[in-house]
């Protein structure tokens, strides 16, 4: 039921709810949407078309809207390159966004809408990420969006972790909001969060107020990398993480004429990415370290005087990432010690591990089960990974909140054999079943 090939009337499966209420979507709108969206990507904090894409379906449909400067701070914010945002709002007018939106959106994208039934009940928010990654999409035609004509537009740029189907659902999840909303009660909110890949987003979010009085947030993801069919009710082995960006100063000189003047900020640097690299591991849980770009000096005969460094650690729990974070720090000042140079840090991305309240991942389970394609339910299995979701959830919590997190296989069949960048289809109506079944138990009631 589940291979790629077996599914010629899969759009003509009828979703499974209680009498009353009603399914407006389809997997034909879903992966309309979802191709769109993927041909389009844009990198954390320049999500400037899909905040207006979005705005604008949920807006039409008797969302109220609240756009990032309203509700993001900038002191808080993580991660941002303002050339990039720049350019992110050149490549939105270059796509169809108008002006007016432009400037509802100012210099931070991300979104909150956001339908109060009228009836009391509980607040419920949905998390869904915005943004796409730093990775050269594939054009062979095993890729799928090479095969049907979607790929990228970009060149360096693709979602290449699901959250094209993310937004694809929570759009087609507020139609059904809005088909429904007499039967629903209490009020549905839908944070649109740029720039998750990094931890970036969440933490400004967080800072906001916006999850302070939400009774249930719930987080999921599509898994590329999870068998098809396959739900996880609650997701284990969040890896903790850092961020880290590391800026190496020193003095330029002439590489022929005066080299003994100049201090090396290259070699500072190179040694420095050694060092953390071989940071040990942790014998109380997982650890994972990478240096992921470097990028140093002038010119061939100038001794370096600059040079910059992209760093992540990660550990299974707060204590193992934060000694990881600091003896990062401390190799890397070491490093620029040893050569005579200045080092600065900057954390740029957060994101924690976190305990799922059972009485919503049991829910999650029942929902699932509902959901089409669903085969299997796992009560856990370890995403070895980071997402700063984490830090909302984390903030839900604290206020007395509930949050739950899941995942939904969606692997192609031979994704094993190479880099998973995408994801089968039809578990995006597997996705929307679960949201919608999770809806209707927690706001609506189930007459």
């Amino acid at each position: 039921m589940n291979s790629a090939g077996s599914t010629a009337c899969c759009d003509d499966l009828p979703m499974e709810l209680l009498p009353g209420w009603k399914n407006p979507s389809s997997l034909a709108a879903l992966k309309l949407i979802r191709r769109t969206i993927h041909r389009y990507p844009e990198p954390g904090w320049t999500e400037f078309l899909s905040t207006a894409r979005v705005a604008e379906i949920l807006e039409e449909l008797g969302f109220r809207l609240t756009w990032g400067p309203q509700f993001i701070r900038p002191e808080f914010v993580r991660g941002r390159d303002a050339r990039a945002a720049e350019e992110g709002k050149e490549f939105a007018r270059a796509s169809g966004v108008s002006e007016t939106l432009i400037r509802k959106m100012g210099d931070y994208p991300g979104l909150v809408a956001e339908i109060d039934t009228g009836v009391p009940g509980k607040t419920v928010a949905i998390r869904v990420e915005l943004d796409a990654l730093a990775v050269e999409e594939p054009v062979n035609i095993e890729h799928l969006p090479a095969r049907e004509g979607f790929v990228s537009v970009r060149h360096g740029i693709m979602h290449a972790c699901g959250h094209d189907g993310h937004q694809a659902v929570a759009v087609e999840l507020a139609r059904f909001v809005k088909t429904n909303l007499p039967r629903l009660t209490g009020k549905i909110r839908f944070i649109f969060q740029p720039a998750e890949e990094g931890s970036r987003g969440a933490y400004p979010i967080v800072m906001s107020g916006v999850l302070d009085d939400v009774d249930v947030l719930l987080c999921a993801h599509l898994g590329v990398d999870i068998p098809a069919g396959t739900v996880v009710a609650a997701p284990e082995k969040f890896l903790c993480t850092t961020k880290l960006d590391l800026e190496f100063r020193g003095s330029p000189s002439h590489a022929g004429m005066q080299p003994q003047l100049g201090r090396n900020a290259l070699l500072a640097a190179a040694n420095a990415a050694i060092n953390v690299m071989a940071l040990p591991r942790h014998a109380e849980g997982m650890t994972r370290v990478n240096v992921g770009a470097l990028h140093a000096g002038e010119g061939r005969n100038v001794v370096p005087s600059h040079a910059t460094m992209e760093v992540e650690v990660r550990g299974e729990n707060e204590a193992i990432n934060r000694e990881l974070a600091s003896e990062a720090l401390l190799r890397a000042r070491g490093a620029a010690i040893a050569f005579g140079v200045e080092m600065l840090s900057r954390t740029v991305g957060e994101a924690i591990d976190f305990v799922p309240d059972e009485s919503i991942t049991q829910l999650i389970a029942v929902c699932a089960r509902r959901a089409r394609f669903c085969e299997k339910v796992l009560p856990t299995h370890p995403y070895n990974g980071s997402d700063d979701g984490t830090l909302m959830i984390r903030c839900v919590q604290e206020h007395g909140g509930r949050a739950g997190y899941f995942m939904v296989g969606a692997a192609h069949d031979d994704c094993r054999a190479h880099a998973a960048v995408d994801f089968e289809e039809r578990y995006l109506l597997t996705l929307y079943d679960t949201y919608a079944n999770l809806l209707v138990a927690l706001v609506g009631n189930w007459k």
